[in-house]
């Protein structure tokens, strides 16, 4: 059978362990997708047991934003070096290393007592998923020819991504109901367990090029500059923009990213080469991803907040309530490679972009006896749908302008955009929200207007994101695939 990367067309930058029958390209995939969608699930899934976790451990309301985002810094900060990693030490080997850590970090958040410890935990699961992430996508581009067959498999993994986060309110809904909050950690160590297994048993081993030192400095230093800067956007809920305690962090935010781009301007094998970022389909389709990942991500947190504490929706409820908008971000991801063909990818990426802010707008008219099928059902599943459409032809156009080499790290600069935006648009919502509320301890109307104002911001900021991506995106249409494939 012919090995996995040699089936993508680039037989000469790989090398695959021969010591192992190849399995089935479908079993790949399946194996990927279930790496892609725990990762994902964890970003969302605390979102509806925030509430159960600030009255057992006593969290304050800036707490609770982090334990989403210390997550999701770690999860984004690390994603480069995780690429990396996979690229020079072996892409199966990583998603192990990734998945293996991740489950330990669960038991750990799973069994905290204190806020601090939830935290610890929530960021060592990120530095896991950000190991895992990357050798997700790139060990299934690998096991399916470019074409096509390929654009099915990256839509089946952008659904199941996708589907990982719009199905964490219904699954940490059903487990803080029915069990407790630290359930909705705990479960993913027999879900883990499993994959692990199923990953180290039937994986092969491939490599993107010849042993090189990583960067660690680089990796420390992005990471540090973003957490910095999302930490400095925090702030300003509660000590306004031109407070030292939000300028300070801001300024060593940016400063620590500035010496960042130094860095990897000078050192021999930097973590991120700039020259990467001179490639049109991967600057531009990343720079998509995380304008339109700033106002995506933080649909999921305000939707949650709004049908608990504004609605009064316990957390099953919540998670049940979401289910359409989850069914429409797989359908949308699923129905994307039909466009290409006839479209073009950028096209695609604006017609979704477009769909999801008109269902922002829709959103932010919200009111405070709002009903459920028109205040959350319809306005959801029209961003939930648009999101799907969209993310799967800018992750193709991404993947297609790397060589076989920096495969894991352009899969982990996509995974980076996209979180990394999500991150630190969640900072900004966040404040936006709570300026216009007042406090924590706002009335119903006044959370309402809160809420109203964020998706309000987030359907402006799609608006500008559609207009980006017809300007900056490649035209064109994705190369037709040579033979059939059924898979993915």
């Amino acid at each position: 059978m012919t090995p996995m990367l040699e089936a993508s067309g680039a037989p000469t930058a790989s090398r695959i362990s021969p010591r192992r029958r190849t399995p089935p390209t479908w079993l790949v995939v399946a194996l990927a997708c279930a790496g892609q969608f725990l990762v994902v699930l964890d970003v969302s899934v605390v979102n509806v047991a925030l509430p159960s976790m600030r009255a057992d451990l006593g969290l304050s309301a800036q707490g609770l934003q982090w334990v989403v985002n210390a997550y999701a810094i770690a999860f984004a900060g690390f994603m480069l070096l995780g690429g990396r990693a996979g690229d020079l030490y072996g892409r199966k080997r990583m998603f192990l290393v990734g998945l293996g850590l991740f489950t330990l970090a669960s038991v750990g958040g799973g069994l905290a007592q204190e806020g601090w410890q939830l935290l610890a935990a929530r960021a060592v699961q990120g530095l896991g998923a950000a190991v895992l992430a990357p050798s997700t996508l790139t060990i299934l581009t690998a096991a399916v020819p470019e074409g096509a067959a390929r654009a099915r498999a990256i839509a089946t993994w952008t659904a199941v991504g996708a589907g990982g986060g719009a199905a964490g309110g219904l699954v940490g809904g059903a487990l803080v109901d029915g069990l407790s909050w630290r359930w909705v950690l705990l479960i993913n160590v027999p879900v883990g367990a499993v994959v692990l297994a199923g990953a180290a048993l039937w994986l092969a081993e491939s490599k993107g090029g010849p042993r090189r030192r990583l960067d660690l400095p680089g990796a420390l230093l992005v990471t540090a500059g973003l957490a910095t800067l999302a930490y400095g956007i925090s702030q300003t809920e509660s000590e306004g923009w031109a407070a030292t305690a939000t300028l300070v962090p801001l300024l060593a935010g940016l400063a620590l990213l500035g010496l960042f781009l130094l860095v990897e301007a000078r050192t021999a094998a930097p973590l991120m080469p700039l020259g990467l970022l001179r490639l049109r389909p991967i600057a531009s389709a990343n720079v998509a991803m995380l304008v339109s990942g700033s106002s995506m991500f933080s649909m999921w947190f305000f939707m949650t907040l709004y049908a608990q504490n504004v609605l009064g929706y316990s957390p099953l409820e919540a998670g049940l309530a979401l289910v359409p908008s989850s069914l429409a971000v797989i359908l949308g991801s699923k129905a994307a490679p039909r466009f290409l063909p006839v479209l073009g990818a950028r096209n695609v990426a604006v017609l979704g972009t477009l769909v999801a802010a008109v269902g922002f707008g829709w959103q932010s008219t919200m009111t405070a006896d709002g009903g459920y099928l028109t205040a959350i059902m319809i306005p959801g599943v029209l961003m939930m749908l648009g999101a799907g459409i969209a993310a799967t032809p800018l992750a193709s156009l991404a993947i297609s302008g790397a060589a076989p080499g920096d495969a894991g790290l352009v899969s982990g600069l996509i995974n980076t955009s996209r979180t990394m935006g999500g991150s630190l648009g969640l900072a900004v919502m966040s404040t936006i929200a709570a300026a216009r509320t007042g406090g924590e301890d706002a009335g119903l109307v006044a959370l309402t207007d809160g809420y109203a104002l964020v998706f309000r911001t987030g359907a402006a900021v799609l608006l500008a994101a559609a207009l980006l991506m017809r300007a900056w995106l490649p035209p064109g249409r994705p190369k037709p695939d040579p033979t059939p494939h059924s898979t993915a």
